[in-house]
């Protein structure tokens, strides 16, 4: 739940809670190495602490942040992929519908119909894990079209072939694109990973307890770089929501050709 309500916020608040999060406990390990009262017990931690203590941590950590890192752009691709296949398909489509000899208007109407559902019903809901029954409809009307045995005897048994087998590709496209949209974020992944960074984080503090210059400068610098890093990656976790969701401009693209006038 929190990290939902996370990945729904805008650009500069993903970036500003992680850096809320980390600043304040960069700002408490250095309050609690330099206040009078807790200075000995954190020397006492820190004493004898050797690089191989945090070296493991950060080995951890560093395959936990590329395994989640490659789960993020590997959706994001397969996303891509199904939206470019959705687009080819219905491209070949309406192509196999010119070609033919006979007149496959209703194929290339059906198919229009289809194209504007999906953009401008079934896309606004996909941010939420959503479908759009009409798209569902519409594909569903564009396949008893296409399957209608009279194109058979008007264009023959390899167009009719050919025209099937491109409206189920776009079928199985769009059923990828909304299985990938109502994906949920895997939140385990992520509290492993943040406790992770925690834990290395306060590591590096304790092994610079004796010079405070050096550790505000560690504390920071590792700070930077976990918040630059897991930003990065939670732009990229959901693939059709948030600041870097994916537009539609392919379909459109497609849509747009389809209703083209036929030469």
């Amino acid at each position: 739940m929190l990290l939902g309500l996370w990945l729904d916020q805008p650009l500069w608040a993903i970036f500003a809670v992680l850096a809320l999060l980390f600043g304040a406990l960069s700002a408490g390990l250095y309050g609690l190495s330099h206040r009078r009262r807790t200075r000995p017990l954190m020397r006492r931690l820190g004493a004898g602490m050797v690089p191989t203590y945090f070296t493991a941590l950060a080995t951890l950590l560093a395959l936990l942040t590329g395994f989640v890192a490659n789960d993020a752009w590997e959706r994001q691709r397969s996303a891509s992929r199904a939206l470019q296949a959705e687009r080819a398909n219905a491209l070949a489509l309406y192509d196999l519908s010119l070609a033919s000899a006979s007149d496959m208007r209703n194929i290339r109407a059906a198919l229009v119909a289809y194209l504007d559902a999906v953009i401008e019903r079934e896309w606004p809901r996909m941010s939420e894990g959503g479908y759009a029954p009409e798209a569902g409809a519409g594909l569903r009307r564009l396949l008893e079209t296409v399957s209608d045995p009279k194109i058979t005897a008007e264009a023959g048994a390899p167009t009719h072939s050919a025209l099937v087998s491109a409206a189920m590709a776009l079928r199985s496209d769009r059923g990828e694109r909304l299985a990938l949209s109502q994906t949920a974020s895997d939140g385990t992944k992520w509290l492993t990973l943040l406790i992770l960074a925690a834990l290395t984080l306060v590591a590096l503090g304790l092994v610079h307890t004796e010079h405070p210059a050096a550790q505000a400068t560690v504390l920071t610098t590792f700070s930077l770089a976990m918040v630059t890093t897991l930003g990065l990656i939670a732009l990229h976790e959901r693939p059709f929501d948030g600041p870097l969701a994916m537009s539609a401009e392919p379909l459109v693209i497609a849509r747009t050709a389809v209703a083209a006038p036929a030469p």
